[in-house]
Protein backbone atom coordinates (compact mmCIF):
# COMPACT_ATOMS: atom_id res chain seq x y z
CA UNK A 1 0.00 0.00 0.00
CA UNK A 2 1.37 3.40 -0.99
CA UNK A 3 0.99 5.54 2.11
CA UNK A 4 -1.14 5.49 5.20
CA UNK A 5 -4.93 5.54 4.86
CA UNK A 6 -6.60 8.60 6.37
CA UNK A 7 -8.94 7.65 9.24
CA UNK A 8 -12.55 8.17 8.22
CA UNK A 9 -15.54 8.62 10.50
CA UNK A 10 -19.24 8.26 9.84
CA UNK A 11 -21.41 10.12 12.34
CA UNK A 12 -24.64 8.16 12.77
CA UNK A 13 -27.21 9.61 15.18
CA UNK A 14 -28.93 7.07 17.44
CA UNK A 15 -32.42 7.65 15.92
CA UNK A 16 -31.11 6.94 12.40
CA UNK A 17 -29.24 3.83 13.61
CA UNK A 18 -32.44 2.64 15.30
CA UNK A 19 -34.39 3.11 12.07
CA UNK A 20 -31.78 1.15 10.08
CA UNK A 21 -31.90 -1.75 12.55
CA UNK A 22 -35.72 -1.73 12.51
CA UNK A 23 -35.69 -1.77 8.70
CA UNK A 24 -33.28 -4.75 8.74
CA UNK A 25 -35.46 -6.66 11.21
CA UNK A 26 -38.66 -5.92 9.24
CA UNK A 27 -37.09 -7.15 6.00
CA UNK A 28 -35.45 -10.33 7.31
CA UNK A 29 -34.79 -12.93 6.00
CA UNK A 30 -34.20 -10.75 2.92
CA UNK A 31 -31.59 -8.01 2.78
CA UNK A 32 -32.90 -4.46 2.96
CA UNK A 33 -31.36 -1.45 1.24
CA UNK A 34 -31.50 2.33 1.34
CA UNK A 35 -29.63 5.58 0.89
CA UNK A 36 -27.94 7.66 3.59
CA UNK A 37 -28.21 11.44 3.36
CA UNK A 38 -26.52 14.26 5.23
CA UNK A 39 -23.19 16.00 4.89
CA UNK A 40 -20.40 14.11 3.12
CA UNK A 41 -16.76 14.90 3.74
CA UNK A 42 -13.44 13.36 2.81
CA UNK A 43 -12.56 12.22 6.33
CA UNK A 44 -15.85 12.71 8.21
CA UNK A 45 -19.45 12.39 7.07
CA UNK A 46 -22.62 13.05 9.03
CA UNK A 47 -25.82 11.10 8.36
CA UNK A 48 -28.97 13.11 9.01
CA UNK A 49 -31.59 10.88 7.36
CA UNK A 50 -32.04 7.51 5.75
CA UNK A 51 -34.23 6.78 2.76
CA UNK A 52 -35.55 3.24 2.41
CA UNK A 53 -35.59 1.53 -0.97
CA UNK A 54 -37.10 -1.69 -2.22
CA UNK A 55 -34.62 -4.51 -2.73
CA UNK A 56 -34.87 -5.28 -6.45
CA UNK A 57 -32.16 -7.99 -6.48
CA UNK A 58 -32.92 -11.29 -8.17
CA UNK A 59 -31.75 -13.10 -5.00
CA UNK A 60 -32.79 -10.74 -2.17
CA UNK A 61 -31.80 -13.15 0.61
CA UNK A 62 -28.14 -12.82 -0.40
CA UNK A 63 -27.92 -9.58 -2.43
CA UNK A 64 -29.28 -6.08 -2.58
CA UNK A 65 -29.98 -3.76 -5.46
CA UNK A 66 -31.93 -0.55 -5.95
CA UNK A 67 -33.79 -0.42 -9.26
CA UNK A 68 -32.37 2.42 -11.41
CA UNK A 69 -35.67 4.35 -11.56
CA UNK A 70 -36.09 4.21 -7.78
CA UNK A 71 -32.45 5.16 -7.21
CA UNK A 72 -32.86 8.23 -9.44
CA UNK A 73 -36.07 9.19 -7.60
CA UNK A 74 -34.34 8.84 -4.21
CA UNK A 75 -31.32 10.87 -5.34
CA UNK A 76 -33.63 13.63 -6.58
CA UNK A 77 -35.56 13.58 -3.27
CA UNK A 78 -32.31 13.89 -1.33
CA UNK A 79 -31.13 16.72 -3.57
CA UNK A 80 -34.47 18.45 -2.97
CA UNK A 81 -33.87 18.40 0.79
CA UNK A 82 -30.55 20.21 0.38
CA UNK A 83 -28.65 17.21 1.77
CA UNK A 84 -25.85 15.24 0.11
CA UNK A 85 -25.80 11.53 -0.57
CA UNK A 86 -23.45 10.15 2.09
CA UNK A 87 -23.70 6.53 1.02
CA UNK A 88 -25.82 3.43 1.08
CA UNK A 89 -26.88 0.86 3.62
CA UNK A 90 -27.99 -2.73 3.46
CA UNK A 91 -28.45 -5.61 5.84
CA UNK A 92 -26.91 -9.02 6.33
CA UNK A 93 -29.78 -10.89 8.02
CA UNK A 94 -27.52 -13.78 9.07
CA UNK A 95 -24.24 -11.87 9.29
CA UNK A 96 -21.34 -11.25 8.90
CA UNK A 97 -20.89 -7.54 9.53
CA UNK A 98 -18.20 -7.05 6.85
CA UNK A 99 -19.07 -6.36 3.20
CA UNK A 100 -19.12 -9.50 1.08
CA UNK A 101 -17.26 -10.19 -2.17
CA UNK A 102 -20.56 -9.58 -3.97
CA UNK A 103 -20.86 -6.21 -2.18
CA UNK A 104 -17.38 -5.26 -3.43
CA UNK A 105 -18.10 -6.45 -6.97
CA UNK A 106 -21.26 -4.33 -7.14
CA UNK A 107 -19.99 -1.20 -5.34
CA UNK A 108 -20.17 1.74 -7.74
CA UNK A 109 -19.68 4.94 -5.73
CA UNK A 110 -16.00 5.60 -4.85
CA UNK A 111 -15.58 7.86 -1.82
CA UNK A 112 -19.01 7.00 -0.40
CA UNK A 113 -19.94 5.02 2.69
CA UNK A 114 -21.41 1.52 2.56
CA UNK A 115 -23.04 0.74 5.89
CA UNK A 116 -23.97 -2.81 6.87
CA UNK A 117 -26.51 -3.82 9.53
CA UNK A 118 -25.81 -7.37 10.67
CA UNK A 119 -28.49 -9.38 12.44
CA UNK A 120 -26.20 -12.42 12.69
CA UNK A 121 -25.33 -12.15 16.39
CA UNK A 122 -27.19 -11.85 19.66
CA UNK A 123 -27.68 -8.14 19.06
CA UNK A 124 -27.69 -6.19 15.78
CA UNK A 125 -24.37 -4.59 14.86
CA UNK A 126 -23.61 -1.74 12.50
CA UNK A 127 -20.39 -1.13 10.60
CA UNK A 128 -19.39 1.12 7.73
CA UNK A 129 -16.80 1.04 4.97
CA UNK A 130 -15.69 3.63 2.44
CA UNK A 131 -15.40 2.31 -1.12
CA UNK A 132 -12.10 3.42 -2.71
CA UNK A 133 -12.94 2.16 -6.19
CA UNK A 134 -10.78 -0.92 -5.55
CA UNK A 135 -11.61 -2.01 -2.02
CA UNK A 136 -13.59 -1.23 1.11
CA UNK A 137 -11.79 0.59 3.92
CA UNK A 138 -13.41 0.41 7.31
CA UNK A 139 -14.51 3.71 8.85
CA UNK A 140 -15.42 4.31 12.46
CA UNK A 141 -19.10 4.79 13.26
CA UNK A 142 -19.84 7.28 16.02
CA UNK A 143 -23.01 8.70 17.52
CA UNK A 144 -22.69 12.51 17.54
Amino acid sequence: MAGEAVPVTLELPVPVRTDLVEHAREGAPEEVVGVLAGERGEDRSMVERSFRAENAADAPTTRYEIAPAEELELLERIDGTGLDVVGFYHSHPRGPLEPSEVDARLAAWPGYSYLVVSLGGDEPTVGSWRWTGDEFREESVEAP
